[in-house]
């Protein structure tokens, strides 16, 4: 199942930068052997300021045709790294073959493209900045690998 990080605004070098590129590395590496990756990393920028509508026109032409879209949102579902990883052995499982994230942009995700999503996720009730969502995504994804993989880290 390949992974899709549908993204708004571009990461320049730094820390946030090496940390996605870290994780994403180990989760390409973790997951393959289990059907999981590789992960493509789709970023999009509205130049012309037209806030979160033309912000899911540019997501929405990101997205593979047929994905399994799930939005990460403060009013979506909070679950621990294992059942997440579960979540994500159900989707492949059950033949899904392209998972798409969306991350919006600073004012989040257009409420229009925000129902059409299959799923929404949430790191916790408080808002967080998109670009250390997107950290914190990679980081979940490459636990979710390790924890499918049996890792003895996350055993329980």
């Amino acid at each position: 199942m390949k992974v899709h990080l549908c993204v708004v605004g571009r990461l320049r070098a730094g820390p946030e930068r090496e940390l996605i590129s870290d994780y994403l590395d180990r989760f390409d590496k973790t997951g393959r052997g289990m059907g999981l990756g590789p992960v493509n990393v789709v970023e999009v920028e509205d130049r012309k300021g037209g806030g979160m509508a033309a912000e899911a026109v540019l997501l929405r032409r990101a997205l593979p045709n047929g994905a399994k879209l799930c939005v990460m949102d403060e009013r979506g579902r909070v679950m621990s790294s294992p059942d997440f990883a579960s979540q994500i052995a159900k989707w492949r499982d059950t033949g899904c073959s392209d998972l798409a994230f969306v991350i919006g942009g600073a004012d989040g995700i257009d409420p229009a493209l925000r129902a059409e999503a299959d799923f929404a996720l949430s790191f916790g009730a408080m808002v967080w900045p998109h670009m250390l969502v997107r950290v914190m995504l990679s980081e979940q994804l490459y636990r979710a690998a390790s924890i499918l993989g049996g890792s003895p880290y996350h055993r329980v």
